[in-house]
């Protein structure tokens, strides 16, 4: 196996951006009338579309989802300050990018929130690129994302290593031919489809390493 780059996922993933997501959607609904408790977690990870589609019965009819969908981005980006990094996030995507490694992000937010995000972890400049949900006809877990990133690396799928904290992302990436490092829990409900399980981004230079990244230099020395 040769993987000469690195596919991005970034909520969960490079930063602790839940939260912050959480609470626009509970502060803009309020907004409306809709009252959310801060503590349900029904609505974490889920795709903004699904969201209004669960809540929309519950909105007055005036209410559009253009309109809400703008005061959650803007919420969010008022926000930014609350975002923070996973651990070991950042400090690895720059390790790569000294050793010579392509590396690009893949999200299902849209390019606003994916942004201001690569904004407040501050590795915009380091990134091919970013792909975001209005980037492609499909969000994940369809292929079209990742099969995009690895065009813009101009690398082959298979060179290309995702890097995934969600059952959906992880799907898409598989489905467009990348390698597949899941972080975080073992994923349930079947056999382990993911070719690394790292607890922490930190560990993914030491896999690539051991996967012949070629010219791209050392990340053990």
């Amino acid at each position: 196996m040769t993987l000469r780059a690195v596919a991005w996922d970034i909520d969960g993933t490079l930063v602790d951006s839940e939260p912050l997501h959480h609470h626009a959607l509970v502060s803009v609904s309020a907004k409306y009338g809709l009252e959310i408790d801060p503590d349900d977690q029904s609505f974490v990870g889920v795709h903004i579309g699904h969201v209004w589609e669960q809540l929309r019965p519950q909105f007055p009819v005036a209410v559009e989802e253009r309109t809400w969908h703008e005061e959650i981005r803007a919420f969010y980006a008022e926000h930014s300050e609350s975002l923070v990094p996973i651990p070991g996030a950042v400090e690895t995507v720059k390790a790569l990018a000294e050793s010579g490694i392509a590396q690009i992000c893949v999200s299902n937010s849209d390019r606003t929130v994916v942004d201001v995000n690569l904004r407040s972890l501050g590795i915009a400049d380091i990134m091919v690129g970013s792909i975001s949900l209005d980037d492609v006809p499909a969000g994940k877990p369809d292929p079209a994302p990742y099969r995009m990133a690895a065009e813009a690396l101009d690398l082959p799928p298979h060179e290309v290593l995702a890097v995934e904290d969600s059952i959906t992302g992880m799907q898409s990436a598989l489905a467009a031919g990348l390698k597949i490092a899941f972080l975080g829990n073992t994923v349930l409900g079947g056999p382990p489809r993911a070719d690394f399980y790292p607890t922490s981004p930190s560990e993914i230079p030491e896999f690539l390493d051991l996967n012949h990244t070629g010219d791209a230099g050392d990340f053990n020395s």
